[in-house]
């Protein structure tokens, strides 16, 4: 038996594993889809190439899927996650509409690594906001082995190591400037995705639909809420507080099967086992 077909590519106590372990990132999610639908050439490839109107979440529920596999199943499922998410990248590529504040009429392609690169950047960014306001506070230094373990992430997505930011403090200025420096900016397609995000016809998502449009706001950095003219005041980051602070009380009292992703479980159960049993399992 091959080592590789029993381990995965991240340890048990890695800081990723104990990030990205935690369901509540999930209330994050419509805060990640925003952030990739303000680059022009995202939003123009989900508009082109998926049915978002009809289920805005599919496309984050194939990304968070794939990110579990590869964080925490045995190697040859995360391999082959990566490769269904290679085989439907390859048909996305495109032209970005005219009428765009910017990357008007320029060629998209799914592969291009500073597209990879920024998708990659906002789940990683989403993840440790979450994890901070509804789980716990990190440390800079867990922080730190958070966005190393990251960096492994990315280049297992096919982002190329030049690429990738190399420090925390790196990526926190490539966000910056990603934000800020005009390569990012939301248009008119954006703010016509966004609101399918924020508004989902599904009747499935109509109870909830309340409150997670409240936390995806809440969680937006604050020069893309007002591009995406969502209103925000004192009296709602201070709601928005309260929440955080009753699902941070709640959180150890949640059962497992809720409060863990079940990629997780799955690998914490098998690695509980003892290392002859869990290779024929």
């Amino acid at each position: 038996m091959n080592p590789d077909d029993v381990a995965g590519f991240f340890e048990r106590g890695s800081k990723i594993w104990q990030v990205n372990r935690e369901m509540v990132l999930l209330l994050a999610g419509g805060r990640a889809l925003l952030m990739q639908l303000a680059h022009a050439k995202v939003a123009a490839g989900v508009a082109d190439h998926s049915r978002f109107q009809e289920d805005p979440f599919a496309r984050l529920r194939r990304t968070m899927t794939a990110m579990w596999s590869i964080i925490f199943d045995r190697q040859p499922q995360a391999r082959a996650s990566l490769e269904r998410v290679e085989l439907r990248h390859k048909r996305v590529r495109g032209v970005v509409p005219g009428g765009e504040p910017a990357q008007s009429g320029a060629p998209y392609d799914a592969f291009e690594q500073d597209l990879l690169l920024w998708v990659h950047a906002t789940l990683i960014d989403s993840a440790l906001v979450a994890y901070g306001r509804f789980v716990a506070p990190l440390a800079e230094w867990e922080k730190t082995a958070y966005y190393n373990d990251s960096k492994k992430l990315a280049m297992l997505f096919g982002i190329r190591p030049e690429v990738i930011p190399d420090t925390l403090k790196a990526f926190g200025a490539y966000m910056n400037r990603a934000l800020f420096g005009g390569e990012v900016a939301v248009g008119p397609t954006a703010r016509r995705l966004a609101r399918d995000v924020l508004y989902p016809q599904s009747l499935i998502f109509k109870p909830g639909e309340p409150l997670f449009r409240f936390i995806t706001v809440g969680l937006l950095p604050e020069s893309l809420r007002a591009a995406y003219n969502l209103q925000w005041s004192a009296r709602s980051e201070k709601a928005l507080g309260l929440l955080a602070g009753a699902i941070r009380g709640l959180l150890p009292l949640t059962p497992t099967p809720v409060r863990i992703v079940p990629n997780a479980r799955k690998a914490e159960k098998a690695r509980r086992r003892p290392l002859n049993e869990a290779a024929h399992s």
